[in-house]
């Protein structure tokens, strides 16, 4: 019999955490140690997220990191910015493995994360020893990584309907022009006076326009594909959506490529990765087709502008901000990080509708 790997959580009460559980209890070859919380101490954790009622005895503990991983092969953590880096320092000495799903670690640059994220970072030295937590660009790095910063759920979309092009190098020296609209569980399990759903029901606002946190991370993954000098203008979007996410990107369209070339070329580049599906000309990427799934789908057009003849290529993607976004793709760096292929036990279809 095949030994299991010991997982612990740290930051066991949000959204992020009930989709690693979901996935995790279900698992035959994963033993779940402990989940630690600063929330809901001494609760089951079918209390805290109910759909796991009556499922495990887990309950949320109060205890020190060190404590919480004492005999994990690998923790995740699942916690703010600063809080987890702060989390992780008293880990390194350890011989656990980490998957960081907040924003500490993502970006190299210090300059980039004082500017984004917080005045100071709690342990600077440390950037740039994470390998970035995105399968379709870095599958091979994560496999024997000792430590892995999972994307942010903006950087993800974005990025995966362009890596194609910057692979090709199609994007340098690029201007891409981004919407993109994201549901309310994408800032967090605790309310917020902009995410209440009395302000968020049948209401659309942009928010952080050309200044959202994930812009530098989304810069870096497409420089490290093969764009280089690749500069973005992001609008993020606040959609009355529960969960759920979709870009649109346009950029100007290479000379030599026509859609047919174009849908090819996409195709190719994620042959390795079933979750990821290039639609056909006519139809265009749907958040009710991806939410609860790790699946994204990329719909592609070219259109020649026939004043100016300009040719602009729009790239929209689609995906569960919380799945593929967020927890899902960290299911997917543990299932290389244990020797599985990305998709191991990932392939559920959606709900429809």
């Amino acid at each position: 019999m095949t030994a299991k790997t010991k997982v612990s959580i740290i930051g066991g009460s949000g959204f992020l955490s009930a989709e690693l559980l979901r996935n995790l209890l279900v698992r035959d070859d994963v033993e779940l140690l402990r989940v630690s919380s600063k929330d809901h101490i001494g609760q089951n954790i079918g209390q805290v997220h109910r759909t796991f009622y009556g499922m495990s005895d887990l309950v949320l503990e109060d205890i020190p990191p060190t404590e919480c991983v004492k005999g994990a092969d690998i923790v995740f953590l699942a916690m703010p910015h600063i809080i987890t880096a702060k989390v992780a320092m008293e880990l390194f000495d350890t011989d656990v493995r980490i998957i960081d799903l907040s924003g500490d670690f993502r970006l190299k640059s210090l300059d980039d994360y004082t500017r984004v994220y917080a005045p100071e970072h709690p342990c600077p030295n440390r950037l740039g020893s994470f390998v970035y937590g995105m399968p379709e660009l870095y599958a091979d790095d994560i496999r024997s990584a000792q430590y892995v910063a999972n994307p942010g759920c903006f950087a993800t979309c974005i990025a995966a309907s362009l890596l194609p092009l910057a692979k090709a190098g199609q994007l340098s020296g690029k201007n891409v022009r981004l919407v993109a609209l994201t549901g309310s569980s994408g800032s967090g399990v605790h309310p917020q006076a902009g995410n209440h759903h009395t302000v968020r029901s049948n209401n659309m606002k942009a928010y952080k326009v050309f200044n959202h946190q994930h812009e530098p991370e989304i810069i870096q993954t497409l420089n490290a594909a093969g764009g280089h000098q690749v500069s973005l203008d992001f609008v993020p979007v606040s959609a009355p959506l529960s969960r759920g996410m979709m870009s649109i990107a346009q950029v100007d369209a290479p000379s030599d490529v026509n859609e047919d070339e174009l849908r090819e070329q996409y195709e190719r580049y994620f042959s390795d990765f079933p979750l990821i599906t290039v639609l056909p000309k006519g139809m265009t990427p749907e958040v009710v087709s991806v939410k609860n799934t790790l699946r994204i789908e990329i719909g592609l057009d070219i259109k020649t502008d026939p004043v100016s003849g300009r040719r602009t290529l729009c790239a929209i993607a689609a995906l569960d901000n919380l799945i593929k976004g967020g927890a899902g793709q960290a299911i997917q760096n543990f299932n290389l990080m244990t020797g599985h292929d990305n998709a191991y036990r990932l392939q559920q279809p959606g709900m429809w509708p």
